[in-house]
């Protein structure tokens, strides 16, 4: 059993909610951080953090931007490793309104960042995202790829995210591993990601929308995978590449301790495979409206993951058709007790 005290932010969030119970169960003392702002229903966050026991965690309700605050926290708490996931999700929200991607996404990180200078930690593990590949065409995806040319401000948040952290790495030898996430997902998941919307909008007989016709391809991760892949990575350190050439740098190595990995299926599907996956389990029939390509989505997302298999030993590995089923059975689950407990107040 562990003794180490580890801070999750976004705790209350999908990723955040998984991972804090990983946690706990490996006997670590977590310390949960998180604003609990009403980008998607609250209700389901405060749910998320009702089903975590509070005899194993210390909870802290506060924005990222908080930067006081957040310094106390690292003071108080003595904090061994930090895994960041907080943050402001969502590519086409960033579109309307991108003033909260800077605040979020940069400000925040800042926060986590100087926190950490401050007070040191053994390692800092951050969610980046898949979205960093941009206008990328080759596939699948690799972090050798250079990822210069996002599409949304969200991806440039994400990009902006691990070159700050290479900074501190290379400033103050703070230990940085950054995880590009290909869309997640799994029981207690966001209402606004792609299943969620699919299956609620279906098992209500209600239109679904699916961009580029339906023949978007996307690495859809299960969440244990991912943190399967997190909780590994939280046992080795990030080193300086001896073999590091500074006259041909690779974007994903370095002479400081710093490393970024995909974290995806490397198992792409359809939007119409995986809404007919939906339709079969559920038992009823999408009514689809098909659109173009929106302003700053990818048409296609694919990850290499050989990296992190190297360094950890493990790929992600759940089926798309037993992670659907998964999904909603917890979806049938949950809101048919809420509906039950609602008729019967």
């Amino acid at each position: 059993m562990q003794n180490k005290t580890i801070l999750i932010t976004g705790i209350a969030g999908f990723i955040g909610f998984h991972a804090a119970r990983r946690f706990m169960a490996e006997g670590y003392r977590v310390i949960g951080l998180d604003e609990v702002n009403d980008y998607y229903d609250p209700s389901l966050k405060e749910a998320r953090l009702m089903e975590l026991d509070p005899n194993r965690y210390t909870f802290y309700r506060v924005s990222l931007e908080d930067a006081a605050t957040i310094s106390r926290i690292f003071e108080t708490e003595q904090i061994d490793l930090v895994l960041h996931l907080a943050a402001q999700a969502g590519v086409r929200y960033s579109i309307d309104r991108p003033d909260v991607y800077i605040t979020s996404n940069i400000v925040g990180f800042l926060s986590i960042l100087e926190a950490c200078r401050h007070y040191p930690v053994e390692q800092l593990i951050y969610a980046s995202s898949s979205s960093v590949y941009g206008s990328n065409t080759k596939m699948p995806f690799a972090t050798t790829d250079a990822v210069d040319h996002p599409l949304s401000l969200y991806a440039a948040s994400k990009k902006a995210n691990e070159l700050m952290a290479h900074t501190y790495s290379s400033l103050y030898g703070i230990k940085t591993t950054g995880l590009r996430f290909f869309s997640v997902y799994g029981p207690w998941g966001r209402p606004d990601m792609a299943l969620f919307k699919f299956t609620e909008a279906i098992a209500k007989g209600q239109p679904i929308d699916l961009y580029n016709y339906g023949e978007m391809g996307r690495d859809f991760t299960y969440v244990d995978d991912i943190i399967e892949s997190i909780y590994r990575l939280m046992q080795t350190e990030p080193v300086a590449d001896p073999a590091f050439d500074q006259e041909n740098p690779l974007p994903d190595r370095s002479n400081v301790p710093y490393r970024v990995f995909n974290i995806g299926s490397h198992s792409p599907i359809r939007l119409n495979e995986f809404v007919a996956l939906i339709e079969e389990r559920l038992g009823k029939k999408a009514i689809k409206h098909e659109m173009p390509l929106q302003a700053g989505d990818v048409p296609e997302s694919f990850a290499d993951v050989e990296s992190l298999f190297e360094t950890i030993g493990y790929r992600p590995q759940t089926t798309i058709e037993a992670g659907v089923h998964a999904f909603i059975d917890w979806y049938e689950q949950h809101y048919r007790l809420k509906e039950e407990v609602q008729d019967g107040a």
